[in-house]
């Protein structure tokens, strides 16, 4: 894809000098502090950069994210004055539901491209504002922060002994945020008023759901560049929280996990700070899906720790979410060629490799690439249809076997874990069409 081009955005007079009427009311709105960062020209450059490089589906309005430069170059200079003049109004997000692998669905708010651009702009200065105020151990949607430094925090965690862990789960946390205390905390380091009644009106834009708009009276949608550092401006304050505490914790997003040294310690810490969290931060604790448990036995950002050396370890349930879409990608019924196929595993399972790569336990992702050749051998099987049996032969396998296999009873399952299939699409046949080996380092 061609690197995105550089909008030189026409920050004071686009189209050429205005009569002097537009030009005396230019210069009578001057921007406040804050939204003279938003709207300079570098931040806006950078903004639409990273709209367009994060892509996504279009709005309510339908505008897509290619159709942005043109409509920023022929509107931007009457978008801007809204800005400034605060007469501006976001449109409502497009609410779209997004299963979850478990059943369920996870609502997903999609704003326009230009409330994408706008928000952008924002959070890129709210986080230049709060970066040095966030806890050293809050991961999530931070500059030079990852989820491998928060796993790989709470192993150090438990090598050094503190081999329980607090897992909490905030049910909905996306979905109750509550705006009167995210405004208050948001005044206390961004007191600029223009700013914070832009982020209102964010937060108040409503939801478009079967052509029908509904209110946002809590909350902060998922989807918007703006969501991100909100919900670590909200959950800083339970960050701050722990440190005051003295507890060692890592928090990614709304994944939290606080590590104590025994069960009683923890069960205290639990009942504690679930008082804190829905009596302070009006926010609600799941308490089916929390619990106190040994590090091994929970799981936290895809990884979990083996229970001798507390080693890092993908998790049954990321593993178990990869095979299904491994099985939507390799169904046997596609009709699509082999190296169709693989083209498309390709794109998932390096981008599943250079997630899990930090996994030190090898064991379950050698298992998970034996799977996968299997659902390749069956695919393979099946393309092949009647001429199994020439096919073997082709590829080395003795007239009895081929025969034997070519002529038996079973499934293309059963048989792509037989010896003729093993010899005929040995490992080496599928790394020639480019399959990757996640166990591979």
């Amino acid at each position: 894809m061609a690197p995105a081009k550089q909008l030189a955005l026409p920050l004071e007079f686009p189209g050429g000098e205005p009569d002097s009427g537009k030009r005396k009311a230019l210069h009578s709105v001057q921007p406040s502090p804050w939204m003279a960062r938003v709207l300079s020209r570098d931040n806006l450059n950078r903004a639409l950069k990273q709209v367009r490089r994060n892509k996504g589906a279009p709005g309510l309005d339908g505008m897509t994210v290619d159709e942005l430069p043109d409509h920023l170059r022929q509107q931007w200079r009457e978008i801007r004055q809204q800005l400034l003049q605060q007469t501006y109004r976001p449109q409502p997000v497009r609410r779209v539901l997004i299963p979850k692998p478990n059943g369920g669905s996870r609502p997903l708010g999609i704003p326009t491209v230009l409330d994408r651009f706008i928000q952008q702009a924002m959070a890129q200065v709210i986080q230049e504002d709060w970066e040095p105020r966030f806890h050293p151990h809050s991961y999530g949607f931070r500059p030079r922060r990852s989820a491998h430094q928060a796993v790989q925090f709470g192993q150090s965690c438990a090598r050094q002994g503190q081999s329980w862990v607090v897992d909490l789960d905030l049910a909905a946390f996306f979905d109750r945020v509550n705006h009167d205390r995210l405004m208050a905390r948001l005044k206390r380091h961004t007191p600029d008023k223009p700013m914070l009644r832009l982020i209102n009106r964010y937060l108040k834009a409503g939801v478009q759901i079967d052509n029908q708009k509904e209110p946002t009276p809590g909350g902060v949608p998922q989807g918007g560049p703006l969501s991100p550092v909100l919900a670590n401006v909200v959950l800083d304050e339970l960050d701050w929280e722990l440190e005051r505490r003295n507890l060692h914790f890592a928090r990614y997003a709304d994944d939290c996990q606080i590590y104590v040294g025994s069960l009683r310690a923890g069960e205290r810490v639990m009942v504690s700070l679930t008082r804190f969290i829905e009596d302070s931060l009006r926010l609600t604790v799941n308490t089916r899906k929390s619990a106190v448990d040994r590090p091994w036995k929970r799981s936290f950002l895809g990884f979990t720790l083996s229970r001798k050396g507390q080693r890092l370890k993908v998790a049954s349930k990321a593993i178990d979410k990869l095979k299904t879409h491994v099985r939507r990608l390799s169904r046997r019924t596609r009709g699509h060629s082999l190296f169709q196929v693989i083209a498309e595993l390709k794109e998932t399972l390096l981008g599943w490799k250079a997630y899990f790569d930090a996994a030190e336990v090898l064991s379950p992702l050698r298992d998970l690439d034996k799977w996968i050749r299997r659902r390749m051998r069956s695919y393979v099987w099946k393309q092949w249809g009647r001429s199994g049996y020439r096919e073997l032969r082709k590829r080395g396998v003795s007239v009895k076997l081929a025969w034997n296999t070519a002529k038996s009873a079973h499934g293309p399952w059963r048989l792509s874990r037989s010896p003729a299939l093993a010899q005929a699409l040995p490992a080496r046949f599928f790394r020639s069409y480019g399959l990757p080996e996640l166990a591979a380092r």
